[in-house]
């Protein structure tokens, strides 16, 4: 029974089989455990509380564009226009889908608040612009045209607001021409 003196500069491999397993072990091992701490750390997709980035909405915000391209038919104006013409023509593009905020047509929850400030409010906000809304919408209408729109929005949104009427400012128009061509 002899046994041979350890030797304090040996170590526990003593064979070359040995030595592959340890060092294959050696590498594996501790890759493999980053693995899986890294699929523990991410399989459970949680949002942080009232985050909503990656909202459907949000993202449609993000990548909505910043201008649109709006081809217009120049026609003859044969008169002054009716806050329904107006709406067609120019407010429909933001109020019919709501769009950047717009009050909808005929949502009476959205209007109730500015119906209760008066229709000169509304006017003003119409004919000077408001939040994102340019002025008078960005068309090409007379005061009287976007007041008429205005009533016809409000209305619709539940108000009972008169709008100015049609033959006034068709016959302020006639004044103005028949004026305009008496001059020298």
């Amino acid at each position: 029974m002899s046994q041979e003196p350890h030797s304090p500069h040996e170590g526990p491999i003593k064979t070359v089989n040995q030595l592959i397993v340890a060092v294959v072990l050696a590498f594996v091992v501790p890759i493999l455990i980053i693995v899986l701490l890294v699929s523990y750390v991410n399989s459970a997709s949680k949002e942080s509380a009232g985050s909503t980035a990656l909202g459907p909405e949000a993202t449609a915000q993000r990548i909505m564009p910043v201008a649109a391209v709006q081809i217009k038919v120049a026609a003859a104006n044969a008169g002054a226009a009716t806050g329904e013409e107006v709406f067609k023509g120019q407010c429909a593009a933001c109020h019919e889908a709501g769009t950047l905020g717009a009050p909808k047509l005929g949502d009476a929850g959205a209007w109730s608040a500015r119906i209760a400030q008066g229709v000169e409010a509304l006017y003003h906000a119409a004919l000077k612009g408001k939040n994102a809304m340019p002025p008078q919408g960005g068309g090409d209408y007379n005061d009287d045209e976007i007041k008429r729109a205005v009533v016809y929005l409000a209305n619709a949104g539940g108000g009972k607001f008169t709008a100015p009427p049609v033959a006034a400012a068709a016959s302020g128009a006639a004044d103005a021409a028949a004026s305009a061509a008496s001059a020298p």
